[in-house]
């Protein structure tokens, strides 16, 4: 497993291209998905793991406040950039996901892509959302893991480590039990994409 430090360095390295390597998975739905999950958005948010803030144009125009974080300064610039051509006021930081700087029950909706596959601790990561959310909350994820297809999952368990290696990213993991291990509520899931694609909707209890 990838140091919060390495995983670090390799976005750092890639921000700069990040969007074009990804440029296949969202044209094989992953946009349109984005648009479905944080379309639901509301009050103050927060976006965990933001990267090059591919969801911001997917928020309500109506969301009072944005807030951004981020392991990695070089995607953070990039989301800067893609906030300043939306026309978007939102603030930016750097954060570590499993240490949150914000105070209890701090959000209305706390937002999260692709990115428990990458943390090194996923249930610490998503006890922290669960932390900064309001009780009557929501918390937003659209992730992706191991598939429902036997073969492409076979695929995914022989390739994992390897494929952990280049950016990080455990790719099959399962995000419903890691949602429901850090003690969420799942009020809405939805799979697609051979089992892949996966759209939470989730609440603090």
């Amino acid at each position: 497993m990838l140091s919060r430090r390495e995983i670090r360095a390799k976005y750092d390295a890639v921000a700069g291209v990040y969007d074009r390597l990804e440029a296949i998975a969202e044209w094989l739905g992953v946009r349109a998905l984005r648009r479905e999950a944080f379309g639901r958005a509301r009050g103050r948010v927060l976006e965990v793991a933001i990267g090059t803030g591919k969801n911001l144009p997917c928020y309500p125009p109506e969301v009072e406040e944005i807030i951004g974080v981020d392991l990695s300064p070089a995607m953070l610039r990039v989301a800067r950039r893609r906030a300043e051509e939306l026309g978007m006021e939102v603030a930016l930081l750097e954060a570590d996901a499993e240490a949150l700087p914000f105070p209890d029950a701090s959000f209305d909706t706390v937002a999260s892509s692709l990115s428990t596959c990458t943390f090194p601790d996923p249930v610490r990561a998503l006890s922290e959302m669960r932390r900064v959310c309001k009780p009557d909350g929501q918390i937003l994820l659209l992730e992706h893991g191991r598939s429902r297809s036997p073969w492409i999952a076979r695929f995914q368990d022989r390739r994992a480590d390897a494929h952990a290696r280049v950016l990080g990213c455990r790719w099959n993991r399962e995000p419903l039990e890691l949602v429901r291990d850090a003690g969420l509520a799942v009020r809405h899931a939805r799979r697609t994409f051979f089992g892949i694609l996966h759209l939470i909707v989730a609440t603090p209890a």
